[in-house]
């Protein structure tokens, strides 16, 4: 009898042992299938073959900023010779308003000049009388002309150069 116990035990501790073996089993089938599903989606969306793919759009994206930075290369040249134009440009100006004969009762004289960054330009006078009003023309070379400067055309210099 104690050999029909054991046999028995046996029997039942190879059966247990099969139906947990059949489970585990099933369990590793449905995993793979999982991961086979998994594995299948990683590679669609590495390769292409799904709306989304991620090897492309890192590709396109390098590629963007390749673009983007030879254009930011071209657009801060461009800005450098812009600033170097706008350096010459005659764009400060400065007058000065004077009387300059005493007879005359207003300030219908003037100077004006107008200059660059580098004070290169031109200062123009206009001296008025009762009869006529005479002009006249220096060109500015770092501030200075090589005509004599009268002291309002010194101020009208001074006065657009002082300005920002």
């Amino acid at each position: 009898m104690g050999e029909i116990l054991e046999l028995l035990d046996v029997r039942v501790l190879m059966v247990a042992m099969i139906a947990v073996m059949v489970v585990f089993l099933i369990i590793v089938i449905i995993l793979w299938s999982k991961l086979n599903k998994l594995r299948k989606n990683y590679m669609s969306m590495l390769n292409g073959d799904s709306s989304i793919s991620v090897e492309g759009a890192l590709i396109e994206l390098q590629e963007k900023v390749a673009s983007s930075n030879t254009t930011i290369d071209g657009v801060q040249q461009q800005i450098q010779l812009i600033v170097e134009q706008m350096k010459t440009m005659k764009s400060k100006i400065g007058i000065y308003r004077y009387n300059a004969f005493a007879e005359s009762g207003s300030d219908l004289s003037f100077s004006l000049a107008i200059v660059d960054e580098h004070i290169d330009g031109v200062v123009i006078s206009g001296i008025h009388n009762r009869e006529e009003t005479y002009v006249y023309a220096k060109p500015l070379t770092k501030g200075q002309s090589q005509y004599p400067l009268s002291p309002e055309e010194k101020e009208a210099i001074n006065r657009c150069v002082s300005t920002k």
